[in-house]
Protein backbone atom coordinates (compact mmCIF):
# COMPACT_ATOMS: atom_id res chain seq x y z
CA UNK A 1 0.00 0.00 0.00
CA UNK A 2 1.62 3.32 -0.97
CA UNK A 3 1.11 6.50 1.17
CA UNK A 4 1.12 10.27 0.78
CA UNK A 5 4.40 10.91 2.31
CA UNK A 6 3.24 14.41 4.11
CA UNK A 7 0.72 12.64 5.66
CA UNK A 8 0.92 8.94 6.02
CA UNK A 9 -2.39 8.71 5.38
CA UNK A 10 -3.41 6.19 2.26
CA UNK A 11 -2.93 7.36 -1.12
CA UNK A 12 -6.21 8.62 -2.53
CA UNK A 13 -6.59 6.33 -5.13
CA UNK A 14 -6.28 3.62 -1.84
CA UNK A 15 -8.33 5.56 0.41
CA UNK A 16 -11.58 6.09 -2.23
CA UNK A 17 -11.03 1.62 -2.55
CA UNK A 18 -10.88 1.44 0.89
CA UNK A 19 -14.02 3.35 1.69
CA UNK A 20 -16.23 1.76 -1.36
CA UNK A 21 -14.75 -1.50 0.65
CA UNK A 22 -15.51 -0.54 4.11
CA UNK A 23 -19.36 0.55 2.83
CA UNK A 24 -19.84 -3.31 1.66
CA UNK A 25 -18.34 -4.37 5.18
CA UNK A 26 -20.77 -1.99 7.00
CA UNK A 27 -23.97 -3.23 5.21
CA UNK A 28 -22.68 -6.45 6.48
CA UNK A 29 -22.26 -5.72 9.67
CA UNK A 30 -25.25 -3.68 9.85
CA UNK A 31 -27.24 -7.12 8.69
CA UNK A 32 -25.40 -9.58 11.14
CA UNK A 33 -25.58 -7.30 14.31
CA UNK A 34 -29.54 -6.67 13.93
CA UNK A 35 -29.97 -10.39 13.72
CA UNK A 36 -28.59 -10.70 16.58
CA UNK A 37 -30.31 -7.59 18.57
CA UNK A 38 -33.64 -9.63 17.22
CA UNK A 39 -32.61 -12.87 18.18
CA UNK A 40 -32.12 -11.79 22.01
CA UNK A 41 -35.75 -9.97 21.59
CA UNK A 42 -34.09 -6.31 21.53
CA UNK A 43 -34.91 -3.24 19.97
CA UNK A 44 -33.78 -2.61 16.26
CA UNK A 45 -35.36 -0.01 14.88
CA UNK A 46 -33.55 3.85 14.97
CA UNK A 47 -30.48 2.07 16.77
CA UNK A 48 -27.89 2.69 14.22
CA UNK A 49 -27.64 5.16 11.48
CA UNK A 50 -27.23 4.17 7.87
CA UNK A 51 -24.55 2.47 5.93
CA UNK A 52 -25.26 5.30 3.67
CA UNK A 53 -24.70 8.19 6.72
CA UNK A 54 -21.66 6.28 7.59
CA UNK A 55 -20.34 6.08 4.21
CA UNK A 56 -20.48 9.70 4.09
CA UNK A 57 -18.72 10.46 7.43
CA UNK A 58 -15.88 7.85 6.28
CA UNK A 59 -15.42 9.16 2.82
CA UNK A 60 -14.63 13.06 4.18
CA UNK A 61 -12.58 11.80 7.48
CA UNK A 62 -9.34 11.45 5.58
CA UNK A 63 -8.98 14.63 4.01
CA UNK A 64 -10.43 16.40 7.10
CA UNK A 65 -7.57 14.28 9.24
CA UNK A 66 -5.15 15.33 6.35
CA UNK A 67 -4.89 18.92 7.89
CA UNK A 68 -2.92 17.15 11.31
CA UNK A 69 0.61 16.05 11.37
CA UNK A 70 1.53 12.60 12.27
CA UNK A 71 2.37 13.55 16.02
CA UNK A 72 -1.01 15.47 16.21
CA UNK A 73 -2.79 12.13 14.86
CA UNK A 74 -1.08 9.72 17.27
CA UNK A 75 -2.31 11.93 20.67
CA UNK A 76 -5.65 12.06 19.72
CA UNK A 77 -7.24 8.62 21.02
CA UNK A 78 -10.74 9.87 21.15
CA UNK A 79 -10.53 10.53 17.20
CA UNK A 80 -10.37 6.95 17.02
CA UNK A 81 -13.08 6.35 19.22
CA UNK A 82 -15.10 8.81 17.62
CA UNK A 83 -14.36 6.99 13.68
CA UNK A 84 -14.84 3.95 15.16
CA UNK A 85 -18.12 4.71 16.77
CA UNK A 86 -19.41 6.30 13.71
CA UNK A 87 -18.46 3.32 11.23
CA UNK A 88 -19.98 1.35 13.82
CA UNK A 89 -23.18 3.42 13.19
CA UNK A 90 -23.54 5.06 16.43
CA UNK A 91 -22.94 8.58 15.62
CA UNK A 92 -24.32 9.89 18.83
CA UNK A 93 -21.62 8.03 20.80
CA UNK A 94 -18.95 9.54 18.17
CA UNK A 95 -20.19 12.84 18.71
CA UNK A 96 -19.27 12.63 22.19
CA UNK A 97 -16.03 10.87 21.57
CA UNK A 98 -15.46 13.99 19.18
CA UNK A 99 -16.26 16.62 21.91
CA UNK A 100 -14.33 14.53 25.01
CA UNK A 101 -10.89 14.91 22.46
CA UNK A 102 -11.65 18.67 21.72
CA UNK A 103 -12.21 19.13 25.42
CA UNK A 104 -9.21 17.43 26.35
CA UNK A 105 -6.86 19.53 23.34
CA UNK A 106 -8.38 22.90 24.73
CA UNK A 107 -7.54 22.30 28.40
CA UNK A 108 -4.34 21.45 27.07
CA UNK A 109 -3.68 24.63 25.03
CA UNK A 110 -4.76 26.47 28.37
CA UNK A 111 -2.08 24.97 30.54
CA UNK A 112 0.53 25.51 27.83
CA UNK A 113 -0.27 29.58 27.66
CA UNK A 114 -0.90 29.91 31.99
CA UNK A 115 -3.61 27.99 33.55
CA UNK A 116 -3.34 30.77 36.72
CA UNK A 117 -4.48 33.59 34.37
CA UNK A 118 -6.99 31.54 32.57
CA UNK A 119 -8.60 30.44 36.49
CA UNK A 120 -8.13 34.47 37.38
CA UNK A 121 -10.73 34.98 34.25
CA UNK A 122 -12.96 31.61 34.52
CA UNK A 123 -13.82 31.44 37.96
CA UNK A 124 -15.29 35.06 39.99
CA UNK A 125 -15.81 33.60 42.90
CA UNK A 126 -12.66 33.93 45.15
CA UNK A 127 -13.41 30.72 47.39
CA UNK A 128 -13.60 28.94 44.47
CA UNK A 129 -10.88 30.34 42.62
CA UNK A 130 -8.93 28.88 45.75
CA UNK A 131 -9.30 25.48 44.87
CA UNK A 132 -8.33 25.70 41.23
CA UNK A 133 -4.54 25.56 40.61
CA UNK A 134 -3.14 23.35 38.26
CA UNK A 135 -4.08 21.27 34.66
CA UNK A 136 -5.67 18.66 36.16
CA UNK A 137 -8.45 21.62 37.98
CA UNK A 138 -9.33 22.76 34.52
CA UNK A 139 -11.78 19.58 34.91
CA UNK A 140 -13.63 21.46 37.27
CA UNK A 141 -14.41 24.22 34.88
CA UNK A 142 -17.51 23.21 33.00
CA UNK A 143 -17.47 23.21 29.13
CA UNK A 144 -19.22 26.27 28.39
CA UNK A 145 -17.28 28.20 31.48
CA UNK A 146 -14.46 27.01 29.12
CA UNK A 147 -15.29 27.65 26.14
CA UNK A 148 -15.93 31.60 27.64
CA UNK A 149 -12.83 31.78 29.26
CA UNK A 150 -10.61 30.77 26.25
CA UNK A 151 -12.25 33.62 24.13
CA UNK A 152 -12.22 36.06 26.86
CA UNK A 153 -8.30 35.63 26.54
CA UNK A 154 -8.83 35.43 23.16
CA UNK A 155 -7.16 31.83 22.98
CA UNK A 156 -9.97 30.99 20.60
CA UNK A 157 -11.77 33.47 18.25
CA UNK A 158 -15.50 34.73 18.76
CA UNK A 159 -16.01 32.64 15.56
CA UNK A 160 -14.62 29.67 16.91
CA UNK A 161 -16.23 30.04 20.63
CA UNK A 162 -19.89 30.59 17.79
CA UNK A 163 -18.74 27.37 16.98
CA UNK A 164 -17.96 25.15 19.09
CA UNK A 165 -20.85 26.32 21.96
CA UNK A 166 -23.21 24.61 18.97
CA UNK A 167 -20.95 21.78 18.96
CA UNK A 168 -21.38 21.77 22.48
CA UNK A 169 -25.06 22.09 22.38
CA UNK A 170 -25.51 19.52 19.96
CA UNK A 171 -23.46 17.27 22.37
CA UNK A 172 -25.71 18.08 25.37
CA UNK A 173 -28.94 17.21 23.10
CA UNK A 174 -28.03 14.68 20.59
CA UNK A 175 -25.52 12.75 21.69
CA UNK A 176 -24.38 9.65 23.65
CA UNK A 177 -23.98 11.93 26.78
CA UNK A 178 -27.73 12.07 27.41
CA UNK A 179 -30.79 10.38 26.49
CA UNK A 180 -32.41 11.67 22.86
CA UNK A 181 -34.24 11.24 19.75
CA UNK A 182 -32.63 14.20 17.81
CA UNK A 183 -31.14 12.78 14.24
CA UNK A 184 -27.08 13.27 13.62
CA UNK A 185 -25.82 12.56 9.68
CA UNK A 186 -22.46 11.48 8.60
CA UNK A 187 -21.64 15.30 7.01
CA UNK A 188 -22.49 17.16 10.09
CA UNK A 189 -20.32 14.56 12.06
CA UNK A 190 -17.52 15.04 9.17
CA UNK A 191 -17.92 19.01 9.71
CA UNK A 192 -17.89 19.02 13.39
CA UNK A 193 -14.22 17.25 13.08
CA UNK A 194 -13.02 19.82 10.44
CA UNK A 195 -13.84 22.84 12.93
CA UNK A 196 -12.67 21.07 16.31
CA UNK A 197 -9.45 20.21 14.42
CA UNK A 198 -9.15 23.54 12.70
CA UNK A 199 -10.52 25.59 15.89
CA UNK A 200 -8.63 23.73 18.60
CA UNK A 201 -6.33 21.12 17.75
CA UNK A 202 -4.15 23.56 15.43
CA UNK A 203 -4.93 26.68 17.67
CA UNK A 204 -2.29 29.11 17.39
CA UNK A 205 -1.43 31.48 20.01
CA UNK A 206 -2.52 35.25 18.64
CA UNK A 207 0.46 37.75 19.01
CA UNK A 208 -1.06 39.42 22.11
CA UNK A 209 -2.16 36.64 23.71
CA UNK A 210 1.30 35.65 23.48
CA UNK A 211 2.81 39.42 24.80
CA UNK A 212 0.72 38.83 27.60
CA UNK A 213 1.65 35.75 28.03
CA UNK A 214 5.30 36.60 28.60
CA UNK A 215 4.39 39.45 30.81
CA UNK A 216 3.34 37.55 33.16
CA UNK A 217 5.76 34.82 33.16
CA UNK A 218 8.48 37.12 33.27
CA UNK A 219 6.34 39.10 36.61
CA UNK A 220 6.06 36.33 38.41
CA UNK A 221 9.52 34.64 37.64
CA UNK A 222 12.42 37.36 39.43
CA UNK A 223 12.41 41.08 40.20
CA UNK A 224 12.48 43.22 36.95
CA UNK A 225 13.95 46.75 37.29
CA UNK A 226 11.72 49.72 37.35
CA UNK A 227 13.34 50.38 33.34
CA UNK A 228 12.47 47.11 32.16
CA UNK A 229 8.65 47.12 33.69
CA UNK A 230 8.19 50.95 31.76
CA UNK A 231 9.42 49.05 29.08
CA UNK A 232 7.28 45.85 28.90
CA UNK A 233 4.16 48.36 29.49
CA UNK A 234 4.81 50.30 26.14
CA UNK A 235 2.47 47.69 24.69
CA UNK A 236 -0.72 49.02 26.64
CA UNK A 237 -2.01 51.18 24.96
CA UNK A 238 -2.78 49.23 22.06
CA UNK A 239 -4.17 46.41 23.75
CA UNK A 240 -8.45 45.92 22.64
CA UNK A 241 -10.18 46.98 25.35
CA UNK A 242 -11.27 43.11 26.16
CA UNK A 243 -7.22 41.96 26.25
CA UNK A 244 -6.41 45.34 28.82
CA UNK A 245 -9.34 44.26 30.71
CA UNK A 246 -8.26 40.54 31.11
CA UNK A 247 -4.82 41.71 31.95
CA UNK A 248 -6.11 44.07 34.66
CA UNK A 249 -8.08 40.73 35.93
CA UNK A 250 -4.86 38.81 35.54
CA UNK A 251 -2.61 41.49 37.70
CA UNK A 252 -4.90 41.02 40.05
CA UNK A 253 -5.09 37.59 40.85
CA UNK A 254 -1.21 37.57 41.00
CA UNK A 255 -1.13 40.10 43.54
CA UNK A 256 -4.14 39.19 46.23
CA UNK A 257 -2.96 35.58 47.13
CA UNK A 258 -0.77 36.02 50.82
CA UNK A 259 1.94 33.52 49.42
CA UNK A 260 2.61 35.74 46.29
CA UNK A 261 6.29 36.65 46.52
CA UNK A 262 7.94 40.07 47.31
CA UNK A 263 8.96 40.45 43.86
CA UNK A 264 6.02 39.36 42.67
CA UNK A 265 4.24 42.25 44.75
CA UNK A 266 6.88 44.59 43.38
CA UNK A 267 6.67 43.93 40.03
CA UNK A 268 2.80 44.53 39.76
CA UNK A 269 2.96 47.69 41.73
CA UNK A 270 4.85 49.27 39.00
CA UNK A 271 2.92 47.85 36.42
CA UNK A 272 -0.91 48.87 37.67
CA UNK A 273 -0.56 52.59 37.28
CA UNK A 274 0.48 51.75 33.37
CA UNK A 275 -2.22 49.68 32.84
CA UNK A 276 -5.25 50.83 34.72
CA UNK A 277 -6.02 53.85 32.60
CA UNK A 278 -7.15 51.16 30.07
CA UNK A 279 -8.99 49.70 32.35
CA UNK A 280 -12.53 49.64 31.54
CA UNK A 281 -15.17 50.89 33.90
CA UNK A 282 -16.77 47.57 34.22
CA UNK A 283 -13.71 45.30 34.95
CA UNK A 284 -12.92 48.18 37.66
CA UNK A 285 -15.93 47.89 39.35
CA UNK A 286 -15.44 44.31 38.77
CA UNK A 287 -12.33 44.76 41.02
CA UNK A 288 -14.01 46.72 43.55
CA UNK A 289 -17.01 43.26 43.85
CA UNK A 290 -13.95 40.87 44.14
CA UNK A 291 -12.76 43.23 47.30
CA UNK A 292 -16.14 42.75 48.73
CA UNK A 293 -16.01 38.78 48.17
CA UNK A 294 -13.10 38.56 49.98
CA UNK A 295 -14.37 40.42 52.91
CA UNK A 296 -17.31 38.25 52.65
CA UNK A 297 -15.20 35.20 53.18
CA UNK A 298 -13.21 36.61 55.62
CA UNK A 299 -9.85 36.29 53.42
CA UNK A 300 -8.90 39.48 55.55
CA UNK A 301 -5.34 39.30 53.47
CA UNK A 302 -6.61 39.00 50.19
CA UNK A 303 -9.11 42.07 50.90
CA UNK A 304 -6.19 44.53 52.17
CA UNK A 305 -4.16 43.43 49.00
CA UNK A 306 -7.26 44.15 46.81
CA UNK A 307 -7.71 47.51 49.05
CA UNK A 308 -3.85 48.37 48.02
CA UNK A 309 -4.41 47.96 44.50
CA UNK A 310 -7.25 50.11 44.17
CA UNK A 311 -5.97 53.20 46.47
CA UNK A 312 -2.71 52.59 44.35
CA UNK A 313 -4.70 54.27 41.21
CA UNK A 314 -6.92 56.53 43.55
CA UNK A 315 -9.73 53.79 43.04
CA UNK A 316 -11.66 54.42 45.72
CA UNK A 317 -14.73 55.23 43.74
CA UNK A 318 -14.71 51.29 43.47
CA UNK A 319 -14.97 50.06 46.50
CA UNK A 320 -17.93 47.74 47.15
CA UNK A 321 -21.33 50.00 48.44
CA UNK A 322 -22.25 47.05 51.01
CA UNK A 323 -21.92 43.51 51.91
CA UNK A 324 -25.44 43.38 49.95
CA UNK A 325 -23.60 43.41 46.77
CA UNK A 326 -21.89 40.25 47.64
CA UNK A 327 -24.83 38.64 48.39
CA UNK A 328 -26.17 39.56 44.50
CA UNK A 329 -23.51 38.76 42.94
CA UNK A 330 -23.12 35.15 44.20
CA UNK A 331 -26.17 34.83 43.36
CA UNK A 332 -26.12 36.16 39.81
CA UNK A 333 -23.22 33.50 39.46
CA UNK A 334 -25.13 30.68 41.33
CA UNK A 335 -27.66 31.22 38.49
CA UNK A 336 -25.63 31.71 34.96
CA UNK A 337 -23.64 28.05 36.77
CA UNK A 338 -27.52 25.95 37.26
CA UNK A 339 -28.23 27.71 33.53
CA UNK A 340 -25.50 26.27 32.08
CA UNK A 341 -25.54 23.01 33.70
CA UNK A 342 -25.83 20.26 31.06
CA UNK A 343 -28.46 18.55 32.62
CA UNK A 344 -31.31 19.39 35.22
CA UNK A 345 -30.85 23.34 34.40
CA UNK A 346 -34.53 23.28 34.18
CA UNK A 347 -34.71 22.25 38.41
CA UNK A 348 -31.60 23.86 39.40
CA UNK A 349 -32.89 27.59 38.04
CA UNK A 350 -36.24 28.06 40.02
CA UNK A 351 -34.57 28.14 43.72
CA UNK A 352 -31.65 30.05 42.54
CA UNK A 353 -33.93 32.68 40.93
CA UNK A 354 -36.17 32.89 44.20
CA UNK A 355 -33.19 33.37 46.22
CA UNK A 356 -32.53 36.41 43.74
CA UNK A 357 -35.68 37.83 43.64
CA UNK A 358 -35.64 37.62 47.61
CA UNK A 359 -32.42 39.60 48.01
CA UNK A 360 -33.46 42.15 45.75
CA UNK A 361 -36.83 42.82 47.04
CA UNK A 362 -35.68 42.25 50.65
CA UNK A 363 -33.29 45.23 50.12
CA UNK A 364 -34.66 47.79 46.98
CA UNK A 365 -32.55 48.27 44.42
CA UNK A 366 -29.55 46.74 43.13
CA UNK A 367 -26.05 48.88 43.79
CA UNK A 368 -25.41 50.73 40.72
CA UNK A 369 -21.91 48.47 40.59
CA UNK A 370 -24.02 45.66 39.54
CA UNK A 371 -25.96 47.14 37.01
CA UNK A 372 -24.57 45.75 33.57
CA UNK A 373 -24.22 42.15 35.18
CA UNK A 374 -27.30 41.86 36.85
CA UNK A 375 -29.00 42.86 33.58
CA UNK A 376 -27.45 40.61 31.72
CA UNK A 377 -27.79 37.60 33.79
CA UNK A 378 -31.21 38.36 33.94
CA UNK A 379 -31.55 39.01 29.65
CA UNK A 380 -29.37 35.76 29.42
CA UNK A 381 -31.01 33.52 31.54
CA UNK A 382 -34.75 34.84 30.03
CA UNK A 383 -33.65 34.28 26.49
CA UNK A 384 -33.54 30.61 27.64
CA UNK A 385 -30.71 27.95 26.54
CA UNK A 386 -31.95 27.96 23.56
CA UNK A 387 -33.98 24.47 24.24
CA UNK A 388 -36.90 25.58 26.22
CA UNK A 389 -37.57 27.37 28.74
CA UNK A 390 -37.43 27.09 32.60
CA UNK A 391 -41.09 27.36 33.06
CA UNK A 392 -40.92 27.58 37.38
CA UNK A 393 -37.85 29.67 37.05
CA UNK A 394 -39.25 32.12 34.27
CA UNK A 395 -42.09 33.51 36.79
CA UNK A 396 -39.42 35.20 38.91
CA UNK A 397 -37.30 36.64 35.83
CA UNK A 398 -40.38 38.08 34.39
CA UNK A 399 -40.98 39.64 38.01
CA UNK A 400 -37.32 41.04 38.33
CA UNK A 401 -37.79 42.29 34.81
CA UNK A 402 -40.64 43.93 35.65
CA UNK A 403 -38.63 45.63 38.28
CA UNK A 404 -36.18 47.10 36.41
CA UNK A 405 -35.50 50.78 36.49
CA UNK A 406 -34.50 53.74 33.78
CA UNK A 407 -31.39 52.64 33.80
CA UNK A 408 -31.59 49.23 33.75
CA UNK A 409 -34.28 48.93 31.09
CA UNK A 410 -31.83 50.57 29.05
CA UNK A 411 -29.10 48.44 29.58
CA UNK A 412 -31.88 45.61 28.85
CA UNK A 413 -32.64 47.15 25.48
CA UNK A 414 -29.04 47.05 24.06
CA UNK A 415 -27.95 43.65 24.93
CA UNK A 416 -28.51 42.12 21.91
CA UNK A 417 -24.86 43.42 21.73
CA UNK A 418 -23.13 42.28 25.07
CA UNK A 419 -21.24 38.98 24.06
CA UNK A 420 -22.84 36.93 26.38
CA UNK A 421 -26.30 37.25 24.37
CA UNK A 422 -24.95 37.81 20.79
CA UNK A 423 -24.69 34.04 20.44
CA UNK A 424 -28.26 33.10 21.95
CA UNK A 425 -30.43 35.71 19.58
CA UNK A 426 -29.14 33.37 16.55
CA UNK A 427 -31.55 30.77 17.88
CA UNK A 428 -35.16 30.51 17.25
CA UNK A 429 -36.47 30.88 20.75
CA UNK A 430 -34.08 32.82 22.07
CA UNK A 431 -35.50 35.35 19.62
CA UNK A 432 -38.79 35.19 20.13
CA UNK A 433 -38.16 35.89 23.89
CA UNK A 434 -35.92 39.04 22.41
CA UNK A 435 -39.03 40.15 21.27
CA UNK A 436 -40.85 39.75 24.53
CA UNK A 437 -38.36 41.38 26.79
CA UNK A 438 -38.08 44.21 24.57
CA UNK A 439 -42.02 44.57 25.90
CA UNK A 440 -41.63 43.82 29.05
CA UNK A 441 -39.19 47.27 29.08
CA UNK A 442 -40.29 49.51 26.91
CA UNK A 443 -42.52 51.29 29.43
CA UNK A 444 -39.69 51.99 31.50
CA UNK A 445 -37.82 53.78 29.10
CA UNK A 446 -38.53 57.54 29.78
CA UNK A 447 -35.16 59.20 27.93
CA UNK A 448 -35.36 60.15 24.21
CA UNK A 449 -32.46 58.22 23.26
CA UNK A 450 -33.90 55.41 25.17
CA UNK A 451 -37.37 55.57 23.41
CA UNK A 452 -35.56 56.30 19.69
CA UNK A 453 -33.36 53.05 20.34
CA UNK A 454 -36.79 51.70 21.15
CA UNK A 455 -38.41 52.44 17.55
CA UNK A 456 -35.46 51.26 15.91
CA UNK A 457 -35.62 47.60 17.88
CA UNK A 458 -39.42 47.78 17.36
CA UNK A 459 -38.91 48.23 13.57
CA UNK A 460 -36.14 46.13 12.79
CA UNK A 461 -36.84 43.64 10.26
CA UNK A 462 -34.11 41.41 10.72
CA UNK A 463 -33.32 38.70 12.93
CA UNK A 464 -32.33 40.45 16.58
CA UNK A 465 -28.53 38.86 15.93
CA UNK A 466 -28.24 41.33 13.28
CA UNK A 467 -29.51 44.34 15.34
CA UNK A 468 -25.77 45.11 16.45
CA UNK A 469 -24.82 45.41 12.50
CA UNK A 470 -27.77 47.93 11.48
CA UNK A 471 -25.71 51.53 10.96
CA UNK A 472 -28.44 53.46 12.79
CA UNK A 473 -28.46 51.31 15.68
CA UNK A 474 -24.66 50.68 15.76
CA UNK A 475 -24.12 54.66 15.95
CA UNK A 476 -26.71 54.85 18.78
CA UNK A 477 -25.24 52.23 20.83
CA UNK A 478 -21.42 53.58 19.88
CA UNK A 479 -22.98 57.04 21.85
CA UNK A 480 -24.67 55.78 24.40
CA UNK A 481 -21.40 53.54 25.30
CA UNK A 482 -18.90 56.24 24.96
CA UNK A 483 -21.36 58.93 27.39
CA UNK A 484 -20.73 55.84 29.94
CA UNK A 485 -17.18 55.50 29.49
CA UNK A 486 -17.20 52.01 27.89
Amino acid sequence: MSFDAQQNLPASTERKDLVSAARTDLVAFEEFMLSVLDQWGLPTDNIIVSAGDRHVLLKNTPDILGELDATQLARSPYISKMILAGAAGLFDAALSYLWDETITQLRDRVADFDVAYFFDLAEADPARRATLQTREDLSKINDAALLDAAKKIQLISDVAHQQLTHINYMRNHASAAHPNVEKLTGLKLADWLQTCIREVMQLKTRPVVAEIGRLLHNVKAAGLAEAELKNAATFFSGLPQDQANNLGNGLFGIYTPPTADPHVLDNVRLLWPELWPFVSEDTRRELGVKLARFRANADKDRADRAKELLELVDGAAYLPESDRLVEIQEALDDLMRAHQAPLNNFYEEPPVARRLRDVVGRHGEVPALLTAPYVATLVNVFLTNGHGPAWNAEPYYIELIKRFDGPQAAYALRSFAFTSIIPKLGLALPQAKWVELVELVAPKLTEREDRVLLECVRTFTGSPDRLRKDTKIAAQLKVWREARGF
